[in-house]
């Protein structure tokens, strides 16, 4: 039998590892087959030699990601502990070595959960990259900090934002006023995410020039956007027409995020969602990338967690697998 003793600097710091809850520390009890004692600011682990320090290698993993800025939510920690019961620490430590961080000249913008550092990575590392789940998970906004970062570093050397404005059916001239008063309640978020990362001159000086180029998705047919970073967000709103002639836009030395919510689809019920669909579609190619938020990566309030997974529980009561 071994034992080893693990101090923090205080208990908030610890309780943060394991989430706040009891039975994580049960969890990682039964999952390692060790025995944990929880004191004030120390944790102790007792048991098999080998099973002491895989354990104790899992809490200092679980402490480098507070240190990221991350916050540990419940569903992070079991999944991690299962990865290192498992045996699979090393690829998870790989995963984490470089803290992922991006620079705006408003903010300086960190990953906040385990999903939310894993999509990140993602849209750095890949072309195309589509980001789908929950309101409040940050899918677009830390898409939008992404652009920003690439473009304040001379990696691209426009943004071009894009979503459908599908309560206009896209008939955008049938509305009244100049373009701009036409469009504008529909790109109201994003105009939002960039004023919280550039200051607001900035914003209004680059997109005159139109190195920042907010536009319905309308507007996006017949170009190729080439040295850009492009953004769709409300995915779930496209025809699969639409959001082939989207992803075709695509030109040299670009970089595309797609982001939606597929339980938010807005379109008539006769048309199938093109966020839906391309999911199919494209699940094999090379170099585009899925990721799925769920509800532990909302950032919002914690009730807005707790509204999404009493929705989730009331439209799957069973636990299936959702159909899309």
């Amino acid at each position: 039998m071994s034992a080893k003793t693990l101090h923090y600097p205080s208990p908030r710091h610890l309780h943060q590892l394991y989430a706040g809850r009891d039975a994580n520390l049960a969890y990682v009890e039964r999952a390692f087959d060790v025995k944990l004692v929880s004191r004030e600011t120390w944790l102790k682990i007792e048991g098999a030699a080998a099973a002491v320090a895989k354990t104790e290698a899992l809490f200092a993993f679980l402490d480098e990601a507070r240190h990221q800025g991350m916050s540990i939510r419940n569903s992070d920690f079991v999944r991690i502990t299962d990865a290192f019961a498992r045996g699979e620490g090393d690829q998870w430590r790989s995963l984490f070595s470089d803290p992922v961080v991006l620079a705006t000249h408003r903010r300086t913008i960190v990953p906040k959960t385990l999903g939310q550092k894993l999509y990140l990575q993602s849209v750095l590392r890949h072309p195309v990259v589509f980001g789908i789940g929950p309101a409040g998970t940050g899918k677009t906004y830390l898409a939008m900090a992404a652009a920003v970062s690439a473009l304040l570093k001379n990696e691209v050397q426009r943004i071009i934002l894009t979503r459908p404005a599908v309560e206009a059916g896209e008939a955008l001239g049938f509305l009244p006023g100049d373009l701009r008063e036409k469009i504008l309640p529909y790109l109201r978020p994003l105009y939002d995410a960039l004023h919280d990362m550039l200051e607001p001159d900035e914003v209004t000086k680059l997109t005159e020039k139109g190195i920042i180029e907010i536009a319905p998705l309308a507007y996006m047919r017949g170009r190729t956007l080439s040295h850009a970073f492009v953004i769709l967000d409300e995915a779930q709103n496209t025809t699969p027409e639409q959001m082939m002639m989207f992803l075709t836009r695509l030109g040299e030395d670009s970089r595309m995020v797609i982001t939606g919510d597929v339980t938010q689809v807005d379109l008539p019920r006769s048309k199938q969602s093109g966020l839906i669909e391309v999911r199919h579609i494209l699940r094999d190619v090379p170099d585009i990338v899925f990721h799925t938020f769920g509800g532990s990566d909302v950032v919002r309030h914690p009730l807005v967690q707790r509204i999404i997974e009493a929705y989730e529980r009331y439209k799957n009561p069973a636990g299936e697998p959702p159909s899309a």
